[in-house]
């Protein structure tokens, strides 16, 4: 018998300086594969933070590998945002573009280093139109410090200031770079 998902309830005060964005009371929740990692399911929660906007939802998960992990789509169905979290690999990213020319593709990535990892591996792998996705990664202090917090409700308030973030967990505060990657 197949172990079920552990559901993850996270309030979050989310605000994004540089696109406008202030959400006093985001509540989203948030399942958790049984073989998923918390700093996975982090990088998740970070990622629907950073690229938030009305309609973006979690994707299917690990259960589905080749559906995205979080996506927003119009209403008429049509995918307008496709996010894959962690060790993306570059010829999926690149079908993603290539499947989905109306929506603006991402990827964000668990350190600045599986950054480097995936443009290097797209290169040799002549993976050119990864180019028109969005590639960026967390730093990987930041990553690891907010996946100590397991607990299933979370209280976290976020702050997206140019590429850092700022981030209050339980009474804790963190802050990071988010470094932006370009084939």
């Amino acid at each position: 018998m197949a172990l079920a998902p552990t559901l993850y309830d996270f309030q979050i005060a989310l605000s994004h300086v540089d696109r406008s964005i202030d959400q006093p009371q985001l509540s989203i929740k948030v399942a958790r594969h049984p073989s998923e990692t918390m700093q996975r399911v982090w990088l998740r929660v970070l990622a629907f933070c950073w690229l938030w906007e009305e309609r973006l939802t979690f994707g299917k998960g690990l259960g589905e590998p080749d559906a995205p992990d979080l996506e927003c789509r119009d209403y008429t169905g049509l995918v307008t945002r496709w996010v894959r979290v962690g060790k993306a690999d570059p010829l999926k990213v690149q079908r993603a573009v290539d499947q989905n020319p109306h929506a603006k593709v991402s990827v964000l990535f668990e350190s600045p280093q599986r950054l480097e990892a995936f443009l290097s591996e797209a290169r040799e792998a002549k993976a050119t139109r990864v180019a028109k996705a969005e590639l960026a990664a967390i730093d990987a202090e930041l990553l690891r410090a907010l996946s100590g917090f397991e607990s299933r409700r979370i209280q976290l308030s976020l702050t997206f200031v140019g590429d850092h973030v700022y981030a209050d967990c339980e009474g804790q505060s963190f802050d990071g770079p988010l470094t932006r990657g370009a084939p």
